[in-house]
C-alpha cells in the first residue's frame, strides 16, 4: 500500500487556476441551492441528526473563522447546536469504526447494478501520512484524528480508481470543522488517493491528473471520495462522477449504519 499523489479535479493545470475554478464551482452550486451527499457547498453551521450531521447555511450553532495561522490554515471554531439529540454522548461512546467495518467486502454492487472490486485496504491512526499538510494543520487545531482507512476501487472495466477514506474523530466537531473547510477548498484540504499495490495490475494515475473529489459527514466522520481514470484521461468526467458518488454513498451507508450502532 502506498498513498499517492494522484491529481486534481477536471479543471486547468495551474493550481492556482485550479482552486479557483473549484470555488467558482462551488459558488454556483450554492447559487442553486443545491444540498448534498456530496459535500461540495460551503456552510460551517452543524446540525446533529440521528445517523448524520447535517451542513446548512443557518444558525444552529456557534462557529467562526479567524485568519490563517502561522502554519497558513486558518483558525476554525464549531461548538455544537444547544438542541443536539440526547442520543449523541452514547453514540459517541461507541469506538471508532474499524478497517474491516467501513470495507467488509472485496466486491461491491450499487443499486445501479454496477460493480467495483476493492484492490488495497489501508489504514493508520497517524492520520497525517494520508492527506495534504493543510488540512493535518486544521486537525491540530482539535483533539486530532483518531483513524484513517482508505480503501482502492476499480469497475468492471478496470479502468476507473476510486479512493474511499474514512477520517475518523473522538469528537464531532472536529470532524465539522474538516469537512466545513474541505467544502470551501477541496484542493487544500484532500486527503490522498491511493496508488494500486503491484499485485492488482492497475496502471498508477499520472501526476496532476484530473479526477473528482466529493466528501460527505456523519456523525463522527468525514467520508471522502477521489475518483480518477487509471490512464489519466481527462474526458468522460459524468461516468466517472456517477462511479465517485454512488461508492461515496455505499460506504457512507455503511458508516452511518455503524455508528449509529446499527452496523
Amino acid at each position: 500500500m502506498t498513498f499517492g499523489d494522484q491529481g486534481f479535479p477536471y479543471g486547468p493545470p495551474d493550481p492556482y487556476a485550479r482552486f479557483m475554478a473549484e470555488q467558482e464551482r462551488i459558488r454556483k452550486r450554492r447559487r442553486a441551492r443545491r444540498t448534498a451527499l456530496t459535500g461540495t457547498g460551503v456552510a460551517l453551521c452543524v446540525v446533529i441528526a440521528a445517523g448524520a450531521a447535517l451542513i446548512g447555511d443557518g444558525d444552529e450553532a456557534d462557529r467562526s473563522v479567524s485568519a490563517p495561522s502561522a502554519t497558513g490554515a486558518p483558525s476554525v471554531n464549531i461548538s455544537l447546536p444547544s438542541d443536539a439529540p440526547s442520543a449523541l454522548p452514547s453514540l459517541l461512546a461507541r469506538p471508532v469504526i474499524r478497517p474491516e467495518q467501513a470495507f467488509p467486502s472485496t466486491s461491491v454492487r450499487l443499486t445501479d447494478g454496477s460493480r467495483y472490486t476493492r484492490v488495497d485496504l489501508a489504514t493508520t491512526t497517524d492520520c497525517t501520512r494520508g492527506m495534504s499538510p493543510e488540512l493535518a494543520q486544521l486537525i491540530e487545531q482539535g483533539e486530532g484524528c483518531s483513524r484513517l482507512t482508505a480503501a482502492l476501487f476499480t469497475d468492471a472495466g478496470r479502468r476507473s480508481q476510486v479512493t474511499v477514506t474514512v477520517l475518523s474523530f473522538e469528537r464531532v466537531e472536529d470532524a465539522a470543522r474538516v469537512f466545513a473547510m474541505a467544502s470551501m477548498a477541496p484542493v487544500r484540504y484532500q486527503v490522498v488517493s491511493l496508488d494500486p499495490p503491484p499485485k492488482a495490475g492497475l496502471p498508477t494515475v499520472p501526476p496532476g491528473s484530473s479526477g473528482v473529489f466529493r466528501r460527505v459527514m456523519t456523525v463522527r466522520s468525514v467520508v471522502f471520495a477521489n475518483g480518477q481514470w487509471g490512464d489519466g484521461a481527462e474526458t468522460g468526467e459524468a461516468e466517472l462522477t456517477a462511479q465517485t458518488e454512488g461508492l461515496l454513498r455505499h460506504v457512507d451507508n455503511t458508516v452511518v449504519a455503524y455508528e449509529d450502532g446499527k452496523g
